[in-house]
């Protein structure tokens, strides 16, 4: 294999020997969403313990896609830069109908912005990064390997689970269980909670492989190639993209009755790479075949129990919005637990979690499902569709755009939901936060950089910020201030946000207010209901 597997160490907890003391948060599952979810309480000044039945990280590339929102909550994670370094950058799509392009796509067409719209990299490295990032938080992150939770209790106020070790079982109580044990979520079938939605039957086949020349032709950098009924693979769809370490991921479309396990097999395999990659040498580095489901639970929170990433909804892969919506989750859960654990805001905080995810995961199945759709048509009217689609997008500018092999993940709007204040912007209440480059006192740096992890009032422009407790004051392109003043580097800022407007960012980065005159009390109004608080206790 191109990456090594290396075991990290098992070590007997001290539950095995002795009674432990209440954690104020146990997380299930140790991937890129649990460690995200740790990292984010730890950064907050809160303790959690992690439990993982393995003591590796996941084999194969799997998750590959990071879209540009995701990797700015790894910015504040810490391990932003570091998967930027290490992965591959693209943001140009291409569409092809047999052997012919028939539509392109830009997903980031300006400039001004410190990450790209994607980039690929393998979720091991993202598990290995986000592993080597817990450690800066020995005393706030207990990361345990081969301790599988096998049952847990409610008890009321707490949550009583047994984990089972290689040297035997132990009892652990927990103020909060966070859920992020996948797909086939144990904690989500112990619990009986129903969790049904539309399952695909079209199988897919994932190759990675290694090789030294790229399949991609005279394209100068990395993109991302997504074929109709190519000639290679007559009848189906084909996607192809590059990972670092020269490791290429095709995607094909299978017939549903395939045999499954025959087509993962290396004589079935390597043929049909070949017909893709023609002579050049590769070495077949993961093989899978899968078949996908769009399913959501109707509630992600149930009492002190929380689901967070694919335990609480799943979408297919086609979109790219399977590992970022988790990481959005966790974005959106973390301030909110911190701030209800640390006596900030009433635990009906934690609902709105509920409210925003699941609308944001609807939305994520909406696009998914469309995609599918489009790519493996049920009904003669749909399979008319496509065809007449396809057709015309070889001539026809307006049909381009029709055509959907997955359209790829965007964060969305929390707009209309309950923390918010209405008002009127060009980033308007409930966007996430829009990027853009500043310099200051200290040398270059950005928005984002700025912004994300608290309550921030942001100046754009000439409007005065006024002195709130628990919100930090930022201004940019204005005049000397008792507060941290920038400016908008090449304009971008205030093209992107307008001038003489204030913003009050959540520590999540999206939009909770905007003001025009902002006063004490209209901001304070504003960060209390973000906080869940009602306009008389706020």
């Amino acid at each position: 294999m191109a990456y090594d597997y290396t075991p990290y160490p098992y070590v007997p907890p001290k539950g095995l020997t002795q009674a432990e003391p209440r954690h104020p948060v146990a997380i299930v599952g140790a991937g890129p969403i649990g460690l995200a979810m740790a990292i984010d309480l730890a950064q907050r000044g809160v303790a959690s313990v992690v439990l993982d039945d393995n003591n590796v990280v996941s084999v194969g590339s799997r998750a590959i896609c990071w879209a540009k929102r995701t990797l700015e909550i790894f910015d504040r994670l810490g391990v932003g830069e570091r998967m930027l370094e290490k992965g591959v950058t693209w943001k140009i799509g291409r569409q092809f109908h047999g052997d012919r392009e028939v539509y392109s796509f830009d997903l980031l067409p300006e400039d001004g912005h410190k990450y790209p719209a994607f980039i690929n990299l393998q979720q091991y490295y993202v598990e290995e990064y986000l592993i080597d990032r817990v450690r800066d938080f020995p005393g706030l992150i207990d990361l345990r390997f081969r301790n599988k939770v096998v049952d847990h209790a409610d008890r009321g106020d707490h949550t009583l689970l047994t984990v089972e070790t290689p040297d035997g079982r132990y009892s652990l109580e927990a103020d909060w269980l966070i859920a992020c044990d996948g797909a086939g979520s144990p904690t989500r079938n112990r619990m009986g909670l129903s969790f049904e939605g539309q399952t695909f039957q079209e199988q897919f086949l994932i190759a990675d492989i290694e090789m030294k020349d790229s399949p991609f032709g005279d394209a100068a950098v990395p993109e991302r190639w997504f074929w109709f009924d190519p000639p290679f693979h007559k009848g189906k769809s084909a996607l192809l993209h590059m990972q670092p370490d020269n490791i290429y991921r095709i995607d094909l479309q299978l017939d549903v009755d395939a045999d499954a396990r025959a087509e993962a097999a290396e004589d079935k395999v390597i043929p049909r790479i070949k017909a893709i990659v023609g002579d050049k040498p590769f070495r077949l580095d993961w093989v899978s075949v899968y078949k996908f489901r769009c399913i959501k639970l109707d509630r992600f929170v149930h009492g002190r129990v929380i689901f967070v990433g694919d335990s609480a909804h799943v979408v297919s892969p086609f979109g790219a919005r399977g590992g970022n919506g988790g990481i959005q989750d966790v974005d959106n859960l973390g301030w909110k637990l911190a701030a209800v654990i640390q006596g900030k805001a009433d635990e009906a905080l934690i609902a709105t979690y509920h409210d925003e995810r699941s609308h944001g995961s609807a939305e994520n199945i909406l696009h998914s499902s469309r995609a599918t759709n489009f790519m493996t048509p049920k009904t003669p009217i749909e399979a008319l569709f496509r065809t007449e689609a396809l057709r015309l997008a070889h001539d026809q500018p307006f049909a381009r755009r029709i055509l959907n092999s997955g359209r790829l993940s965007m964060p969305c709007s929390l707009e209309g939901f309950a923390l918010q204040t209405p008002g009127a912007a060009q980033v308007p209440p409930g966007s996430p936060l829009v990027d853009a480059p500043l310099s200051g006192a200290e040398g270059e740096t950005w928005l984002l950089s700025q912004v994300q992890g608290d309550f921030t009032l942001v100046g754009f422009g000439d409007v005065p910020l006024p002195d709130v407790p628990g919100v930090r004051r930022l201004g940019i392109n204005q005049r000397a201030a008792d507060y941290p003043c920038f400016t908008a580097t090449h304009g971008h800022a205030i093209r992107r946000y307008g001038s003489d407007i204030a913003y009050l960012f959540r520590p999540d980065g999206h939009v909770a207010a905007v003001f025009r005159r902002p006063t004490a009390q209209d901001v304070a109004r504003a960060a209390g209901r973000a906080m869940g608080k009602t306009t008389e206790t706020a």
